[in-house]
């Protein structure tokens, strides 16, 4: 079944949402959001409305507000049973009231219910929340306005009380009754390079000619066809940073707000440093439900997410190291794996993998994700080959907090890597599996490239570990630190580290210094970053810092509303209501006591349509657990009907199935398969050990002749596959430069292929190549 999502009453009929309006604050690498939803009752009868909307799953909340005809109502943060009770009984009482809560299996969908809105009544619901934002790649930072609430599939277990239970009417973009506009302030001491979106934007207004602060906003007529991404250069975002923030201590003496707070943000300098022996077991769990078939995202020539997930996957496959253990399995209504049992990684595997790639369809139905998981868990572990599981999928499913509990209750035994796909992937599900197991997430939407964002993740993975990570205050006598974000087990290369605590005891003189320190060990050497910072808390109205490091402390401890131990239970109400930030066990309620009367007369639903972002033909049944229609499967080769078991239900179904392909790779199934993309077919003919053949795949892609390439061997009796190899990389360095990040890897395993089998020869062979092909490379490249 799938769940979708949008502005609902509770008889689930529409209500007219007339704008939404953001504004959106970033300091450095925190974003301040304000969000405010009008919308109005043009009827004659009074109304209960039910807005169901999407949250960034690291969105710390801490205020909710009403403003009805004029008139202001602050809702209060209340243990969640308590704020459902007090809102059934000013509806039954015709009271008017409001309730904001985070739905009970996922943290990044909220729900509100706006009950006994009078006739001719205009409210303004406004959100407040804080967040951190994450360093991209390339140094932006990135910040992202949930736009899209994609139907989420709900699996076979009980979703009592979900706010995604209700389902609402589906319009074009174009018939979307209400708008959307957005205004961002960003502000840096370092100065600010540029800001980028994939929406349309104003041009830039900087507030000063030292270029510190600057001005955007979203142009007019936006739809909610894609999240709203804001991608912002600083001239410098690496210098490592504290700041401290005053507390609360008169109005709060025993609770979270009362000290101080630090949040230290670490850019940690790690060396690069080659394992000495490569191992590993590689799981690749990729999603083929039914929703795998549209577009990443609605921009013009977006990749099918399938055809990217198969790509990523050959990229992945080909930069595998020899000797490691790899499998591949997909998921859907039901699962499939490529080897019953993770296997070496050897040139016969490497190529029955391949095979099945090229033939993988979005035909698997649902996304249920958790029964393949628990599959791959209890599979033995391999001695001397650490788990390293990489998660690919769009997303959409209902049961999160589950999902992220399987992965952590495994967390000891591998670290997790998550990918979301396409427009509207549930943040809670990518961010949290990754988090809870030591690894990292990426997002991949509009002109993102699926094949970079894993090949990144690939390198992490195969980096040394770094052990003994420990982080250590030097403060002033009478100050101490009581840290409040979890501890750090796993750093990576070019990764920031932020950390929160509270500083308790006597605050010294407004010029006494602290020290923080992070210390590391890689291959046994140690490593130590330190920060000295000014221990004069500044006031903040908001309290940022607190409720970050808030926010902080939820994520490691909020499993959600159902699944929370009692233990934990007890401190997420605690901080949750201390510091005024909601979580899964608590909700904002606020009741309207300004008005004289009752609401008179019965209450009447209304929904307000949600837009889809694909065709109606991409949102099949198909979606909801059926295969695709064979006019909608993108295979280019023919099919035969077949019957294919669950492993897990014990059910059969009939669907479509490619027919295998030829066991060798052939020219003309390359061609089918990849069309014009001539570098996902060189690589698709590499070795396992790196190497290629010299034959006429290679010559095609290389625009040449067998025979010319044969004529022009330099060195005679030479072996073929080295002049292969070293063409190979040639081209790759010639053609794909802009895409090195994703076949950098393989080609790091055909150099130390050629160092190891025609290391007498290489200078030959590379001056020759680069001469053949008419290249401008460095030769010098083709070093270790």
């Amino acid at each position: 079944m799938v769940l979708p999502g949008g502005l609902l009453t509770r008889k689930e009929e529409p209500v007219p949402l007339k704008s939404i309006g953001v504004t959106l604050s970033i300091r450095e690498f925190v974003a301040g959001v304000s969000a405010t939803l009008n919308y109005e009752n043009e009827e004659e009868v009074p109304l209960e409305t039910f807005f169901v909307f999407p949250m960034d799953d690291d969105s710390a909340v801490y205020s909710f507000e009403a403003v009805v005809d004029g008139k202001k109502i602050k809702a209060e943060l209340q243990e969640k049973k308590k704020a459902h009770s007090i809102y059934e009984s000013a509806i039954s009482n015709r009271r008017q009231a409001f309730l904001l809560e985070e739905d009970k299996y996922s943290r990044d969908v909220f729900c509100c219910n706006v009950g006994n809105l009078n006739p001719g009544s205009k409210v303004a619901l406004t959100l407040k929340y804080v967040q951190e934002l994450p360093l991209e790649a390339d140094g932006a930072l990135r910040y992202v306005l949930p736009a899209v609430l994609n139907p989420r599939y709900r699996g076979s277990g009980s979703f009592e009380d979900s706010c995604l239970d209700m389902k609402t009417p589906i319009v074009p973009l174009e018939d979307l009754p209400y708008t959307f506009s957005m205004v961002a302030t960003i502000s840096s001491q370092h100065g600010i390079e540029r800001i980028q979106s994939n929406c349309p934007f104003s041009p830039i207004e900087y507030l000063g000619e030292d270029k510190t602060s600057a001005q955007v906003s979203l142009a007019e007529g936006h739809k909610f066809d894609r999240d709203v991404e804001l991608l912002i250069y600083y001239s410098e975002v690496h210098t490592p940073t504290v700041a401290v923030e005053m507390g609360q201590p008169k109005d709060n003496r025993d609770g979270f707000m009362k000290d101080p707070s630090a949040m230290v943000c670490f850019y940690p300098n790690i060396p690069e440093a080659p394992s000495p022996v490569i191992c590993g077991e590689f799981v690749f769990l990729m999603d083929r439900s039914g929703s795998m078939q549209c577009p990443i995202s609605k921009q013009d020539q977006s990749q099918l997410r399938i055809e990217a997930a198969k790509e990523t996957l050959i990229l992945l496959l080909k930069s595998l190291p020899l000797g490691c253990y790899f499998n591949v399995y997909g998921f859907g209504s039901s699962y499939e794996a490529f080897f019953p049992n993770s296997v070496k990684y050897s040139q016969q595997t490497m190529e029955e993998a391949l095979k099945r790639v090229k033939l993988m369809q979005a035909d698997l139905g649902g996304t249920e994700i958790l029964t393949p998981l628990q599959i791959i868990y209890r599979e033995p572990s391999i001695e001397g080959h650490p788990l390293q599981l990489f998660v690919f999928t769009d997303g959409e499913v209902t049961d999160t907090f589950n999902v992220i509990n399987e992965v952590k209750r495994n967390r000891l035994r591998h670290r997790c890597f998550s990918f979301g796909i396409g427009e509207g992937a549930s943040t809670s599900l990518i961010k949290g599996i990754a988090r809870v197991a030591g690894g990292t997430s990426e997002f991949i939407t509009g002109k993102d490239r699926m094949q970079f964002k894993a090949l990144r993740a690939l390198k992490r993975a195969l980096q040394p570990a770094v052990d003994d990570v420990s982080v250590s205050w030097n403060l002033p006598h009478g100050l101490s630190a009581k840290m409040l974000s979890p501890e750090q087990t796993v750093l990576y290369k070019g990764q920031r580290l932020i950390v929160y605590a509270l500083l308790s005891g006597t605050m010294p003189p407004a010029e006494a210094t602290g020290e923080v320190d992070l210390k590391y060990t890689l291959q046994g050497k140690s490593f130590e970053n330190k920060v000295t910072f000014a221990l004069q808390p500044k006031p903040d109205d908001n309290f940022t810092i607190h409720r970050l490091a808030a926010k902080s402390f939820l994520q490691t401890k909020d499993m959600g509303f159902r699944d929370t131990s009692a233990k934990d239970k007890k401190d997420v109400l605690k901080i949750s209501i201390d510091c005024g930030v909601i979580s899964s066990q608590t909700a904002f309620i606020a009741v309207n006591k300004n008005l004289n009367k009752p609401v008179q007369g019965p209450l009447t639903r209304r929904d307000v349509p949600r837009p889809t972002l694909f065709s109606a033909a991409l949102m099949m049944p198909q979606y909801e657990g059926c295969a695709l229609p064979k006019a909608m499967s993108s295979c280019p080769l023919p099919t035969t009907q077949s019957t294919r078991t669950s492993r897990y239900k014990g059910t059969s179904y009939q669907q479509d199935v490619c027919r295998p392909c030829r066991p060798m790779v052939s020219k003309d199934l390359c061609a089918l398969v990849f069309g014009d993309n001539h570098l996902v077919q060189l690589i698709s003919l590499q070795n396992a050990d790196g190497s290629w053949y010299l034959d006429e795949n290679l010559a095609v892609i290389l625009g040449k002749s067998l025979e010319d390439l044969l004529a022009a061997v330099p060195v005679k009796d030479a072996d073929s596959s080295s002049w292969a190899t070293v063409l190979a990389v040639v081209w790759l360095h010639s053609n794909a430069k802009q895409m090195k990040g994703e076949w950098e890897l393989l080609e790091k395993k055909a150099r130390t292929w050629i160092h190891i089998h025609a290391a007498s020869i290489m200078q030959e062979l590379v001056k020759a190549a680069i001469a053949f092909t008419k290249s401008s490379m460095d030769p010098s490249i083709f070093a270790l």
